[in-house]
């Protein structure tokens, strides 16, 4: 029975158990999302009492399982591309401090933005960081290297980055799990000098993670993830990560007789690299997301031998695929099939019933009596709010920017200045925006719209269910003027008549738009039944 059909997101975190895990701290983002409900969801992780509740962002999920490696127990952190921006001081400053039981950060990057706001490579603060990078191939090589992340992260006293993309993480495979390891004992480690990053430790730190390069990168030379495939040809390709599927399913396509140099383990293993840049005439390089290890590689060897997305032969922009790979090889591609024109792609939008929709109609109605109605947005669900019918928000930058841009907008001189946020994202990265508002005492409206979920990644718990008022108040918000509206249809007039009063408030205010989200409402009716 040890053999399963899993999403490689389901594979991390299988693996993560049977690794001994003794806590999984996340925040809910596309395509990392599954990791942690496979955790949450295990029968086994219960059992084992396996920490496992979201938390309320990445940085805080990242700071939680340092402290839980600091106990002496391996832990796990998961999140997205974007969402290591936010977590970034804790990590590159982990990377300094180093880790006592092991500690495994898996973070899922999303090429072709799916779900997201950029295509960031986090290769990039792997390296950046100067910590061990393994990029799994496939949903398997995804279980197997969770198992040898924690092994050389308590041998180096490292946190190991475990990068995948959205095909490794929502496609499935089966998968050969192995026998479950014992959780570590408590042990928490005392040496201050490694913890307390003042100035005359870290600079103790910094050279010892110098001194750790070398032994970076004798593991990734030794590396079972790092393999050779001969052939006879004088043209060849260093492959990365998932990057290599498609290169071998070209390859058994076509018959071709090409050696591949696959490279899962980061740092690049130099004396593979040398052996393929002195031995090949032309070396594709084929790596999912930024031309990391192409830009690198140039350096060696000059711009005659490499190709890739730098020159042109692979798309610098999305997902690889292996017809992108084909085409490299100069093979041509004939599409079998063609979408019939008659097939017209629909555009997400919010459910029927959503509580957003009753909220954007009532915001339409009173901003349409400003010159200037602009509303400062976030990333939600109620980002849909941008596309027809709606087409009622300006902003989507980053978790939390709608309500500090709103504040800047405010001190520009623009009125109404109002920022519309989520229950989830508002305790994510709203609080302390809010608290500059209340600090310069704003003209600022925040509108928070709270269907008492994480509704946009499927309905996780918010941090701050039943709370927003009372975070609210305790920031220094008025209380008269933390307001409470049912975004419904029929109180459609006293919503509005709400909204118009605190927009011409001359200070802080904050208007709670407080209805259950409809998904999460017809879920839990029908637990309601079946119990």
């Amino acid at each position: 029975m040890n053999q399963h059909l899993l999403l490689g997101a389901e594979a991390i975190a299988m693996a993560a158990i049977d690794a001994g895990i003794s806590g999984v701290y996340a925040y809910p983002g596309t395509p990392s999302t599954e990791i942690t409900e496979f955790i949450q969801h295990s029968h086994i992780a219960r059992e084992r009492n396996i920490h496992s509740t979201w938390s309320a962002n990445e940085k805080t999920a990242y700071e939680s399982a340092l402290g839980m490696s600091y106990a002496g127990k391996r832990s796990l952190v998961c999140m997205k591309h974007v969402g290591l921006n936010v977590a970034a001081d804790a990590f590159m400053n982990s990377a300094m401090t180093g880790v006592n039981g092991g500690m495994v950060l898996v973070v899922a990057d999303d090429p072709s933005m799916h779900s997201s706001q950029n295509e960031q490579d986090s290769r990039v603060f792997g390296k950046f960081a100067m910590l061990p990078v393994l990029e799994p191939s496939t949903q398997q090589e995804a279980y197997d290297c969770i198992h040898y992340a924690y092994s050389i992260s308590e041998q180096l006293q490292l946190p190991i980055v475990v990068r995948i993309s959205t095909r490794i993480s929502h496609s499935r495979a089966i998968v050969v799990s192995q026998s479950i390891q014992k959780q570590n004992s408590l042990n928490p480690d005392t040496d201050k000098r490694k913890w307390i990053l003042i100035p005359a430790f870290a600079r103790m730190r910094y050279a010892h993670l110098l001194s750790l390069q070398p032994k970076l990168l004798e593991l990734s030379e030794k590396s079972p993830f790092n393999t050779v495939v001969k052939g006879n040809s004088k043209q060849a390709v260093i492959a990365f990560g998932i990057a290599y599927n498609y290169v071998m399913e070209v390859i058994t396509a076509h018959n071709l007789d090409i050696s591949v140099l696959k490279i899962s383990q980061y740092p690049i293993p130099h004396t593979h690299v040398a052996e393929f840049l002195y031995t090949y005439d032309s070396i594709l390089i084929a790596e999912e997301g930024y031309p990391v290890y192409e830009e690198l590689l140039r350096g060696f060897s000059g711009n005659n031998k490499l190709r890739g997305r730098l020159d042109g032969t692979l798309p610098r922009t999305g997902e690889l695929n292996p017809d992108h790979i084909a085409q490299a090889f100069g093979i041509a591609i004939q599409q079998e099939y063609s979408i019939p024109v008659f097939v017209v792609n629909r555009p997400p939008e919010l459910c029927k019933g959503c509580s957003h929709r009753d909220l954007f109609e009532a915001l339409q109605i009173v901003m349409k009596e400003y010159s200037h109605n602009h509303v400062f947005s976030d990333i939600g669900c109620y980002t849909l709010g941008a596309l027809k019918p709606f087409e009622a928000i300006n902003t989507c930058v980053d978790m939390g920017a709608s309500v500090t841009m709103a504040k800047g907008a405010a001190d520009a001189g623009m009125h109404p200045a109002i920022g519309l946020i989520g229950d989830s994202t508002f305790t994510h990265s709203g609080i302390t925006g809010l608290l500059d508002a209340v600090n310069d005492k704003s003209h600022v409206t925040i509108i928070i719209s709270d269907n008492a979920t994480t509704a946009m990644t499927g309905g996780q718990d918010s941090a701050g269910t039943h709370k927003l008022h009372s975070i609210c108040e305790g920031i220094g918000v008025e209380p008269s003027h933390i307001r409470t509206i049912t975004p419904i249809s029929t109180g459609l007039q006293e919503n509005i008549q709400i909204i118009r009063e605190e927009i011409e408030y001359k200070g802080v205010s904050v208007i709670i738009a407080q209805r259950e989200c409809v998904q999460v409402a017809i879920r839990n009716k029908k637990k309601n039944k079946t119990s």
